[in-house]
Order: structure tokens, then sequence, then C-alpha cells
């Protein structure tokens, strides 16, 4: 099945970018670098018209809680803005923030 068409199940701007942090927070974690990379392919999908990712990509690279998180929000995409107002509470309940190990880096040697 397509993820092209996901960007036009959203209620507007602000519901996607709630869903685009939770993913980028809490599921796409660098230190799993494929599986970091094709969530980060899936998250700016979420909002365009073309094709980055496909479900086989996500099944071949995302661990098996991730994927499940993931199809559960692909599902909520096409049920309806409430059921992913749903999604967007109950992932935090089940993967805790990443820390943005690159970042933290980043700060420390900037300012030393």
């Amino acid at each position: 099945m397509s993820l092209v068409d996901l960007r036009n199940g959203f209620r507007d701007g602000y519901q996607l970018q709630s869903v685009q942090a939770v993913v980028m927070q809490r599921l796409a974690d660098d230190r799993e670098q494929e599986e970091c990379r094709v969530l980060m392919k899936f998250w700016w999908q979420l909002a365009m018209t073309y094709q980055e990712v496909t479900e086989a990509d996500l099944d071949r690279h995302v661990s098996p809680a991730k994927r499940e998180a993931v199809q559960r929000l692909i599902d909520a995409i096409r049920h309806s803005p409430d059921a992913i107002d749903t999604w967007i509470a109950d992932v935090p309940q089940r993967f805790p923030r990443i820390r943005d190990r690159g970042y933290e880096a980043w700060r420390t040697n900037r300012n030393n």
C-alpha cells in the first residue's frame, strides 16, 4: 500500500507537526543508524506528496516495537484526526524521549 497520501489525513499543520515531533523524539534513535534513517525518511514523507520510504523499507529496517507504532500511526491517519490524537498521546507512554547525543556533543564542544 502506498504511503504518499498520508499528509491528507491530518486535521491541520499543528497535528502534523505534533506527529513529526513524536516520531523524531521517541522513535528515531541515531544509535540505530539505518532504522533512524528510514524513520526520518518516513518523518519527511508525512508532509510530502512523493514517496521516500515504503512499507517494505519499514519492515526491513525498523524494530518490531517501533514498526508496530508506525503502523498504528498509518492506520490512525487513514482513520481520523481523533485517532491520530490518541496515537500522539499513547506513543510517549511506550517510548522514552531519545537523547540526541550528537547535539549534546556539539553543545559541549561549542561551550568549551
